[in-house]
């Protein structure tokens, strides 16, 4: 189903719940893994889903449409991740590297989220990355968003997008160069 006709539904009183459940079938899974690759956890990533499709229906007559749907989900999905990360790290007073520390004992705790030895390496490098480079470099390596995209919901201009993807890609082939040898 299109989102104009899914957003036309939601406008309807009485076809509203039929609306947001078909938006939620429609986007559920790809705003899951995009939460996921930032919070590793998966009871962690259920919760921002969930909490992202409250925040969805609690706004969404107000969508003024001048993005698309599914940038706006994914910028809701992208706020809660960034403030879950910053809330945690307040929280247990963790800096930085402990909080990736941590993340990294659950990706190679879990076996679906490890694979094979190469992918293992590319996750300990990326969960290396400051929150901002490593948000920019899963929105480019695996969901393919454009740059342009990416500012929409970022709120951040192309170049610097551009550069922090640049760095990012910098320091993932520093750090797996590292791993190789060392092995």
């Amino acid at each position: 189903m299109e989102d104009q006709e899914i957003l036309a539904k939601f406008a309807d009183p009485a076809a509203r719940n039929v609306a947001f459940n078909q938006l939620v079938r429609k986007y559920q899974s790809k705003i899951y893994w995009h939460v996921r690759k930032m919070v590793i956890d998966h009871n962690d990533a259920d919760d921002l889903t969930q909490d992202t499709f409250v925040k969805v229906w609690n706004h969404l007559e107000n969508f003024r449409r001048d993005a698309s749907l599914y940038t706006w989900i994914y910028r809701i999905a992208t706020n809660e991740c960034l403030n879950f990360l910053s809330s945690k790290r307040r929280k247990f007073f963790m800096p930085l590297h402990d909080v990736g520390t941590e993340l990294l004992q659950k990706v190679e705790a879990d076996p679906g989220l490890a694979g094979d030895e190469i992918e293992l390496r590319l996750q300990k490098a990326i969960l290396r990355l400051p929150d901002k480079q490593r948000l920019v470099f899963n929105m480019k390596y695996y969901d393919d968003i454009t740059y342009e995209q990416m500012a929409e919901i970022t709120g951040t201009s192309v170049g610097a997008l551009k550069a922090s993807y640049h760095h990012a890609v910098k320091k993932i082939e520093q750090y797996v160069n590292e791993e190789s040898h060392l092995n």
